[in-house]
């Protein structure tokens, strides 16, 4: 029996719905970089973009646990003294809460050129809508998989 290696002629790429609505960040992030990566796929291989196209709406609204609200999030400006920071709970209520959920998803894929390509099968909303209609995506629900994925506002 040989070790089956996948060509870009074996890859099926889906679309993924995800409503963020009421679920725990870590949990989500970690269901989102599986499918990204493509490891949900029996026919999975590390060196290939297998994973499917994930689109998460209601991404303002999801949940933190313990006091990660208050966590502090640093960014330099590339001047001298330029570091700054911003609380996970000001980014959730600022101008761009998806960007919560882009990093949590960032930090679980491997730091390579692979995973900056995954990255780029991702989509993120703050609100309700997403213009992917046409794609006809599977709605995943993550909130029912585990009762741990939900928490309560």
């Amino acid at each position: 029996m040989k070790t089956f290696s996948a060509t870009p002629a074996d890859i099926d790429k889906k679309w993924i719905l995800i409503d963020a609505e009421g679920v725990v960040l870590g949990r989500l992030a970690s269901i989102i970089a599986m499918r990204l990566r493509g490891k949900h796929k029996p026919s999975f291989t590390p060196s290939m973009d297998m994973g499917d196209n994930v689109i998460v709406i209601n991404a303002d609204k999801v949940q933190l646990t313990g006091d990660k609200r208050n966590k502090p999030n640093y960014w330099h400006t590339g001047y001298p003294g330029g570091i700054k920071s911003r609380t996970t709970g000001q980014i959730l209520e600022g101008a761009h809460p998806e960007r919560v959920v882009m990093q949590a998803v960032k930090r679980m894929l491997p730091g390579n050129k692979l995973s900056r390509q995954q990255m780029t099968n991702l989509r993120v909303y703050a609100g309700a809508e997403h213009p992917h209609a046409a794609q006809d995506p599977q709605v995943l629900d993550v909130a029912s998989m585990n009762k741990k994925n939900t928490r309560s506002a």
